[in-house]
C-alpha cells in the first residue's frame, strides 16, 4: 500500500493519516499524512514568505518552462494517471483517460498564457496627462489555497494549481480526502518539472478547525474551492478582508427539449450527460423539460440505453458506469428515488441498488416537483423527464429553482434556441448538447447558489493577479 508523505516542507504531521480506499469494493489503496494546526501554519508562512520575497519571485520564462515539462511527463505517464484517478475516484477508466488528456491540456494552456500575457498601454490623452506613459503588467495576488473535489481527482487540481503556477502565486492545496492520490502525484510531477517544493504545497487537513485556519488566515490572497454550497458560502464568509475567492458548487441542470428536437441524435447526449460518473457532476443532466408530445417516447428510450449501460469496476476499460463515492451516497439516492415514487413518479428503470457502492442507472417519468429529485441535486445516476406545455413551460419550470449553471435545449428551430438561450437562468446554455459539455479554455461558471466568480484556465489565472499600473512623468518635457 502506498504512503504519501506530507507535503509541506519543515512540516511533520501528529495526526493520524487518512486511508485511502477504492470507493467500488474498498479495497486500501493507500495512506496520506494529513496536516494539523502546527504543519498548517508553517505551510502558510512558507507561502507567505515566498511572496513577500518579491526578488525570489519565479521569473516568467521559468514558470513557462516548468509547467511545459510537466505537460511532457504527464503525457509519458498518461494511462499510469488514468489508472489512479479511475482507482481512487470511481470514475471509468475510459472517461479517466479523457479527464487525464484534459488535464494534460490544461498544463499546457497555463503554460501558454504565461507566454502569451501582456500588460497594456493606457492612452494619455488629454491635457492633464500631457507628459505621462502608463502601462499595466501583472503580478501574482499573493498566496493561493485551493480546497477540492473528488469527481475529477486530477483535472480539478490542475485547474486550481496550473492556474496559481502560472501566475507565479506561492500555492497550498487540500484535495478530498477521499481522493488525494492524484493531487499528490500532480505535485511530485511539478517538482519534477523543477517547481521548488515550498511553492506548491499539499495540506490534507485533519478537521474542519484545522481547514478553517488554513483558508481563512489573513495571509491568503486567493480561495479557490469546489464542493458542496454549504460548505463553500460558510468559508465565504469567514474569509479574511482583501481574499478574492471563486467558488464552485452544485447545480441540478435543465434540458429543454421542444417538440421538433432530433431524438434520435438527442438520446445518446442526455445518456452520457446524465450518466457520466455516475451523475456525480456538478451540471450531469438531471432535470430534461419535454415537450408532452414526446416526453413518454424520450423517457422510453431513454430508459432502453441506461439499462445497457454496464455498471462495474471502473479500472475495467468495458465498464461505463462505475460507483458512488461512498456506501452512504447508495442509501440516499435510493431514498430519493423511492420518495419520488411513492409520490406518484413513474419508475422506467433502475430503482435498486446493484451492490452496496453501486446503483443502476435510472430513469423517471413526471416525479413531482416537491420531491428532491425534483428540487435538489442528486449527485447520482438519476435522470428525470417531465412532460411540459411547450417551451415556455419547460424555461419557466427549469428557472424554478435556486440552481443557476450550464443547461441546454434541443431543438431544430433557430427561434426557439435563440428563445430559450435569452430565458434559461444560466451561465451557459447548449444547444442541441448536454449540460455536462465543456472544454477547459471556456469559462464554467455557477451563479446564484451554485457558485461566485469565473472557472477556465484564463480567467483563473487572472483573477488571481493583479493588473498593476505604472505612471511615468517626463521631467525633461515638464
Amino acid at each position: 500500500m502506498q504512503q504519501i508523505r506530507l507535503m509541506v516542507p519543515g512540516a511533520s504531521s501528529s495526526s493520524a493519516p487518512v486511508e485511502v480506499r477504492a470507493p467500488f469494493d474498498d479495497a486500501p489503496i493507500a495512506t496520506v499524512a494529513t496536516a494539523d494546526h502546527a504543519a498548517v501554519e508553517t505551510a502558510l508562512a512558507t507561502a507567505h514568505a515566498l511572496y513577500l520575497d518579491r526578488d525570489g519571485w519565479l521569473p516568467t520564462p521559468e514558470r513557462a518552462e516548468i509547467l511545459e515539462r510537466a505537460a511532457a511527463i504527464m503525457i509519458a505517464r498518461a494511462d499510469e494517471l488514468a489508472v489512479e484517478a479511475a482507482r481512487e475516484g470511481g470514475k471509468p477508466l475510459v472517461d479517466s483517460k479523457v479527464e487525464t488528456s484534459r488535464a494534460i491540456e490544461g498544463v499546457k494552456l497555463c503554460a501558454e498564457a504565461v507566454r502569451n500575457q501582456r500588460g497594456s498601454e493606457i492612452p494619455m490623452t488629454s491635457r492633464a496627462s500631457a507628459n505621462r506613459l502608463a502601462f499595466t503588467r501583472f503580478e501574482p495576488i499573493g498566496p493561493v489555497v485551493a480546497v477540492s473535489a473528488f469527481n475529477h481527482p486530477l483535472n480539478l487540481i490542475v485547474h486550481q494549481i496550473g492556474p496559481a503556477v502560472a501566475a507565479g502565486c506561492p500555492a497550498i492545496v487540500k484535495p478530498a480526502a477521499v481522493t488525494p492520490l492524484s493531487c499528490a502525484r500532480f505535485l511530485e510531477i511539478l517538482y519534477e518539472a523543477g517547481l521548488p517544493e515550498p511553492w506548491c504545497q499539499m495540506a490534507l487537513t485533519s478537521g474542519h478547525d484545522v481547514a478553517e485556519k488554513l483558508v481563512c488566515d489573513p495571509r491568503v490572497g486567493f480561495f479557490s474551492f469546489i464542493g458542496s454550497g454549504r460548505v463553500g458560502w460558510a468559508m465565504r464568509s469567514k474569509l479574511a478582508p482583501g481574499t478574492r475567492c471563486a467558488l464552485e458548487h452544485g447545480g441540478a441542470a435543465p434540458v429543454v427539449v421542444a417538440g421538433d428536437a432530433d431524438v434520435e441524435a438527442m438520446l445518446p447526449l442526455l445518456a452520457k450527460g446524465g450518466f457520466y460518473h455516475a451523475g456525480q457532476v456538478c451540471v450531469s443532466v438531471q432535470r430534461v423539460y419535454t415537450d408532452s408530445s414526446i416526453s413518454r417516447d424520450v423517457a422510453n428510450r431513454l430508459a432502453e440505453r441506461a439499462q445497457a449501460l454496464r455498471v462495474g469496476d471502473p479500472t475495467s476499460p468495458d465498464t461505463e458506469v462505475g460507483p458512488l463515492i461512498k456506501t452512504g451516497e447508495v442509501e440516499r439516492v435510493h431514498e430519493w428515488v423511492t420518495e419520488a415514487v411513492e409520490g406518484g413518479a413513474e419508475l422506467l428503470c433502475g430503482g435498486d441498488r446493484i451492490s452496496d457502492s453501486c446503483y443502476s442507472p435510472t430513469v423517471l417519468l413526471d416525479a413531482p416537483d416537491d420531491v428532491r429529485v425534483s428540487r435538489e441535486e442528486i449527485f447520482g445516476p438519476v435522470v428525470c423527464v417531465y412532460s411540459t406545455d411547450g417551451v415556455d413551460d419547460g424555461i419557466r419550470r427549469a428557472n424554478a429553482l435556486p440552481f443557476s449553471f450550464q443547461s441546454a435545449v434541443f431543438t431544430r428551430s433557430l427561434d426557439t434556441a435563440l428563445r430559450c438561450y435569452r430565458r434559461l437562468d444560466a451561465s451557459a446554455v447548449m444547444v442541441n448538447d448536454h449540460t455536462a459539455f465543456r472544454v477547459d479554455w471556456m469559462p464554467f461558471a455557477g451563479l446564484k447558489v451554485s457558485g461566485h466568480g469565473v472557472g477556465g484556465i484564463h480567467h483563473t489565472m487572472h483573477d488571481m493577479q493583479v493588473e498593476k499600473m505604472a505612471v511615468i512623468r517626463s521631467m525633461e518635457l515638464a
